[in-house]
């Protein structure tokens, strides 16, 4: 009943939107710029550029792009105009009328004094800012995640949808790129837990692209996820402190400082957390003989302990060597370490459901995991028309080693122990990244963009499982399960692109080829594995701006997804004996040709951005399930073994929209819907896995401010269920309360967030093979109750610009 209530709120909040019809529309005309600093004579990206008409009517405005150049069409009439940026004077043009296409030349601001004793920070604005070719989340905004992770931050970000076990979607395709501000990085390179260990508070915003440029590399047939660490720009020194409790137990502190002069930027953001994260799953088997008829059964229940110690940092230094050069030089180092422990409590029952056994295997687990990670960054402006060349290199380490012991009882109908086991596994990578671009303008409407990347990737993997010999009373090999794994990717790409606007026609074309080297070294069993392959990847983005609140773009793009370590290592997990999961080495890349026609339109109060997309893939990966009989515990038992496999085809369709709504000053709603089908065809082992999935989901984040009381902020997800060849997943709601209180004239907040509220956010889910049928449940986290306080020093909060949302103006086509 709560998901029809929630879905019949957002048609209304959709309705009434509409319903606001436009006024005939005056005569427009375009006024420019380029803002830059008086001093250093540098362009001012970001400046904010206001329009407030004589007539009372809607502010509007925009923001500069990073030429610090602005662009901004407006209806016919007289306006006083205000020029903003962060620490510096306000410049200020009184009644100016409009009646024609004016230039304003260069408009040069001066540092402000006394804002050095006090910045303030960006203005408060929408959670989301729509862009024709990109989504950007601004984490800084949303109570929700205060005292989170990357996680809770990607699950609150419009087209993005994280499950319970912590995989990440974009559309519903899982199969999506991660970047860290902008390249891929050793931080996300090991595990997707690796994002639940990078704090929230290090996040300055996440931007969506659905329809990569060819600067992008080719990975990720759903798109790109960019991550952008926060690294403060204002004059002086100015920071801020957090420390947060919650239940069940997560306690942690950080801090986010920066210090900037005329020539040299210092900034750091660093922090500790102890988590203690209980979950839980169960599976409830029935088996049945090759006439239908049933045989048995068993059920599983599993508890999951996780206590966690992290500790993230983040600093570097950008210096200024001349007023067209700079060098930016960054470190990144994370720690995490913590016990885990599994209980797998297993019930077998005959074909009249009567328990004939009972076993408890409990797997008590460690794991140290060390990230280290350099990246520097030079960039030389040739002038100010934004003619430059970048050059970035990367050196990134990791080093993850996890230990567990496992015993095995029977409790019924005797108590038997059984042999104890114990494994361990020792992982280490290290990634290099050299990477140029060059970016010419031609004219004041075109550019012309080449570059080269080159990706070197080397892990190794050694996975030792252990038995007892109870004669000896020592552990030795066991050599059916243990592996080393060595493995190498390198990947050499260079791309060039060209676009251009014409009146209200934008294009961007371009053409990416890349080459991959894989090798795959198997140790134990003397088994090598090498491929190498070259592709061309072309893109075409095509945009028309029918005026300044309402445009259409198409877009196409070919990419393709490379099967991770994880999926091609071939050893086999050991908390169940009977749920076994595993790689496959011989694993090949998906190749995904993507079409995406977006609309976007803009009323007063309301924002509605609204694409429909394709997408076919070949050689997609997908698990299959298969059946083994092995001995277990001295007995013949029919062993369920999940491996990723190379399917035919899949087609995929979808259509989704992200709305904005602001009814008043003190209440804005933000939502979106995505439903997507996917149809997949394909054989493996003399079974068919043909599917048809239709699923969709859908958010609500609703905030209420109270003027000199408190924010609240309600966000509500609900995941449709889906269907595979072989499995069905059920819907599943999700609700997270937040609450936010303003202290010491605005230099402190405390805020309370629950979330989970109905603790509900769980995977249930049945699969169907020949000779079982599963039901099945997990959640990986509990209910989460969290309590946090920041310290601001020398910043203020800033709210936001009646009628403004700063995020209309950016170019079309800005990669």
């Amino acid at each position: 009943m709560k998901n029809y209530i929630l879905l019949t709120f957002l048609f209304l909040t959709t309705l009434l939107a509409f319903a606001q019809q436009p006024k005939p529309s005056l005569p427009q005309f375009t006024i420019k710029g380029k803002v830059i600093d008086f001093d250093s004579k540098e362009a001012l990206e970001y400046a904010t550029v206001v329009l407030k008409p004589l007539n009372g009517e809607t502010i509007s405005g925009g923001i500069t792009d990073s030429h610090g150049k602005f662009n901004i069409d407006v209806k016919q009439g007289t306006y006083d105009i205000s020029i903003e940026f962060i620490s510096f004077k306000t410049k200020k043009i009184k009644t100016k009328k409009i009646n024609e296409n004016i230039d304003l030349g260069t408009i040069e601001l001066e540092i402000n004094a006394e804002s050095l004793a006090e910045i303030e920070i960006i203005a408060e604005k929408s959670t989301v800012e729509i862009r024709l070719d990109k989504k950007i989340y601004n984490v800084g905004k949303d109570m929700t995640v205060a005292g989170g992770n990357a996680s809770d931050v990607l699950d609150n970000v419009p087209s993005v949808s994280v499950d319970v076990e912590g995989n990440i979607s974009l559309r519903g395709n899982e199969n999506v790129r991660i970047l860290i501000n902008g390249k891929p990085s050793a931080m996300v390179g090991l595990s997707t837990d690796a994002l639940r260990q990078l704090p929230a508070d290090a996040i300055e915003k996440v931007e969506v692209i659905t329809s990569p440029s060819a600067r992008y590399e080719a990975e990720g047939t759903a798109g790109i996820i960019n991550i952008i660490l926060r690294k403060g720009k204002a004059q002086g020194f100015n920071g801020s402190f957090s420390g947060n409790a919650g239940n069940p137990d997560n306690f942690g502190v950080s801090a986010n400082l920066n210090y900037r002069t005329n020539k040299v930027n210092f900034f750091t953001t660093t922090g500790y957390n102890y988590s203690d994260s209980p979950g839980n799953s169960l599976a409830n088997v029935t088996y049945f003989n090759n006439s239908g008829d049933i045989i048995g059964f068993r059920n599983e229940v599993n508890k999951y302990e996780r206590k966690r110690n992290r500790f993230n940092t983040n600093f570097g230094m950008e210096y200024y060597i001349s007023d067209k050069t700079s060098l930016i030089g960054t470190v990144n180092y994370r720690i995490s370490n913590g016990d885990e422990s599994a209980t797998n409590t297993s019930d077998e029952l005959n074909a009249n459901n009567i328990l004939s056994k009972t076993d408890i295997r409990v797997d008590d687990g460690s794991e140290i995991d060390n990230n280290l990670e350099y990246s520097f960054n030079l960039t030389h402006d040739f002038n100010s028309s934004g003619h430059k060349l970048t050059f970035d290199f990367q050196y990134g380490t990791n080093k993850e080693d996890q230990n567990s012991y496992i015993t095995d009882y029977t409790i019924y109908p005797s108590l038997v122990e059984n042999n104890p086991e114990r494994t361990s596994t020792e992982e280490s990578s290290n990634d290099i990244l050299i990477q140029s671009d060059y970016v010419l303008p031609i004219g004041e409407n075109a550019q012309f963009e080449a570059g080269f990347k080159i990706d070197l990737n080397e892990l190794d993997s050694d996975y030792l499982v252990e038995d007892y010999d109870p004669v000896t009373g020592d552990f030795y090999n066991n050599a059916n399960f243990s592996n080393t794994l060595n493995f190498k990717q390198n990947i050499y790409s260079v791309y060039s692109q060209y676009g251009s606007k014409i009146k209200k026609i934008s294009y961007l074309l371009g053409l990416r080829a890349e080459t991959t080297d894989r090798t795959i070294i198997l140790i134990n069993n003397s088994e090598d594995n090498y491929k190498t392959w070259t592709e061309f990847f072309p893109t075409v983005n095509l945009g028309l701006e029918f005026n300044d609140s309402e445009s259409l773009t198409l877009g196409y793009n070919k990419r393709l997804r490379r099967p991770r370590y994880w999926y091609l290592n071939p050893f086999e997990s050991r908390t169940s004996e009977t749920y076994i999961r595993k790689g496959n080495v011989n694993l090949d890349p998906t190749y995904t040709d993507s079409f995406d026609l977006g609309y976007l339109k803009r009323w007063p109060k309301f924002t509605l951005n609204s694409s429909i997309y394709y997408q076919h893939a070949v050689n997609n990966i997908e698990f299959a399930q298969t059946e083994e009989i092995r001995e277990v515990d001295g007995e013949d038992t029919l062993v369920i073994v999940a491996m990723p496999i190379n399917l035919s085809s899949e087609d995929r369709f979808g259509f989704e929209f992200t709305a904005n709504y602001n009814p008043f000053k003190w209440w804005k709603l933000m939502s979106s819907f995505n439903f997507f089908r996917s149809i997949t065809e394909g054989d493996y082992n003399d079974i068919n896995y043909d599917s048809d999935n239709v699923s969709w989901f859908t958010r609500l984040n609703s905030t209420l401010t109270f003027k000199d009381l408190f924010d609240w902020q309600t966000t509500a997800m609900y995941m449709g269920p889906s269907q595979g060849a072989q499995t069905k997943r059920d819907g599943m709601v999700s609700i997270n309360l937040a609450f936010s209180k303003d202290l010491f004239n605005e230099k402190a907040t405390i805020s309370l967030n629950v979330s989970d509220l109905l603790n509900s956010r769980k995977r249930q889910s049945r699969t169907t093979t020949p000779t079982t049928f599963s039901e099945n449940e997990f959640q990986w986290r509990e209910r989460q109750i969290m309590l946090n306080f920041t310290y601001r020093l020398n910043q203020k909060k800033k709210r936001e610009r009646s009628g403004y949302d700063g995020g209309g103006e950016e170019p079309m086509f800005k990669a």
